[in-house]
């Protein structure tokens, strides 16, 4: 990290377009910091308000810590979003909860937000297309708009492709991921926490377009909006924290996109400073509020687990009623449709079923189960 900050102060001093960068870096008023802060922490908690849409049968106190523990996983490991949502999953099944569900919920959250920053993206470029302040050329605008409305079209049409087919299995884990999140935007009676999914992405290009009007003339919205969804591919790559990756992604996307190169560098370091504490120390505090229950739900699992695997052996005195009533028992379990009933009962998806984080639901509750309490 030390090292990252010599060399692009080396930068900064070196290349002669970017030796302003300091002054202008200096010049943003406490006004504004205090407002991109704002802005940057009611998009934490707008995704905070979308989690909880897909996991909404862990119980509230815990769903809000695991959102805001992926949030501060995202903004520190390689990949961006996708890792903080490993990152969750991982925390959701040492605690319990069912694989297939997690998986399937975190999915449909990866690409519902996928989805809100295409439309974004065209979005901007349509608008810039009929006329919006900022560049109309075909390279700049037309070409980037086409590809995203072309990808978000085969992609939410993916779950309609593989229905007929027998697809690779990642294209079935894709297609299922695609599935759940239109399911859940796309229902008869749509959930208010959608709007969570406007406000991740929506307050957080605000912080860079207030940043940048504290540092001069700021460009039109949709010059911004098309350039940090462009910039930001750059996220994508394995470097922790996307340190100097997304900071080149974005100021070359806002270069080309007519920002002078100093005012771009000095708004997007300072963004990506604010986007970079505001969920990493939230997600800090949240996971160390949630390890020691963590801790807790995986030691009380191991034992069962361990009693689970041991072998199970009859006894001599069993009725003969007993023991045919065990076996047809024992197949009706072991046959393959009826572990999908259960997980499906489990209740994941039962509204009034809530499995709570650190109790496995495919287990019958026992003496010493923990029960966690409430903050």
């Amino acid at each position: 990290m030390g090292l990252l900050v010599v060399l692009a102060v080396a930068l900064l001093l070196a290349v002669p377009a970017l030796r302003a960068v300091p002054h202008q870096i200096a010049h943003i008023g406490l006004g504004w910091g205090a407002l991109a802060l704002l802005l940057e922490l009611g998009s934490a908690v707008s995704f905070v308000v979308v989690f909880r849409l897909f996991f909404d049968r862990l119980p509230a106190h815990e769903a809000r810590a695991l959102a805001w523990t992926e949030q501060g996983s995202g903004a520190l490991l390689p990949g961006g979003g996708a890792g903080g949502l490993a990152i969750g999953g991982l925390l959701m099944h040492v605690a319990g909860m069912p694989g297939r569900w997690i998986v399937r919920r975190s999915a449909g959250l990866f690409f519902l937000g996928a989805a809100v920053s295409s439309a974004a993206l065209v979005g901007a470029g349509v608008a810039l297309i009929v006329g919006a302040p900022g560049p109309h050329d075909i390279p700049r605008v037309v070409v980037p708009t086409a590809l995203a409305a072309v990808a978000t079209l085969l992609v939410g049409a993916l779950p309609i492709i593989v229905r007929s087919r027998r697809p690779p299995r990642w294209l079935a884990g894709l297609a299922t991921g695609v599935h759940e999140a239109e399911e859940k935007t796309f229902t008869r009676r749509p959930s208010w926490r959608l709007v969570g999914s406007l406000g991740y992405l929506g307050f957080d290009i605000a912080v860079l377009w207030v940043l940048l009007n504290a540092v001069g003339p700021p460009p039109s919205v949709a010059v911004v909006v098309l350039a940090y969804s462009i910039g930001y591919a750059a996220n994508s790559l394995p470097v922790p924290g996307g340190i100097g990756v997304l900071d080149a992604g974005l100021v070359g996307a806002l270069v080309l996109y007519g920002v002078s190169p100093a005012r771009a560098a000095a708004a997007v370091i300072v963004y990506h400073t604010i986007a970079f504490w505001v969920p990493g120390l939230g997600g800090l505090v949240a996971y160390f509020r949630l390890r020691p229950r963590l801790l807790r739900a995986g030691a009380d699992k191991q034992p069962g687990d361990a009693q689970a695997s041991s072998p199970q052996t009859s006894s001599p005195q069993t009725s003969p009623q007993t023991s045919s009533s065990q076996t047809s028992s024992s197949a009706e379990t072991s046959t393959p449709a009826s572990k999908e009933a259960q997980n499906e009962r489990s209740g994941t998806e039962s509204p009034t079923h809530r499995p709570r984080l650190g109790r496995d639901p495919h287990r019958r509750p026992r003496a010493g189960t923990l029960h966690w309490a409430g903050r």
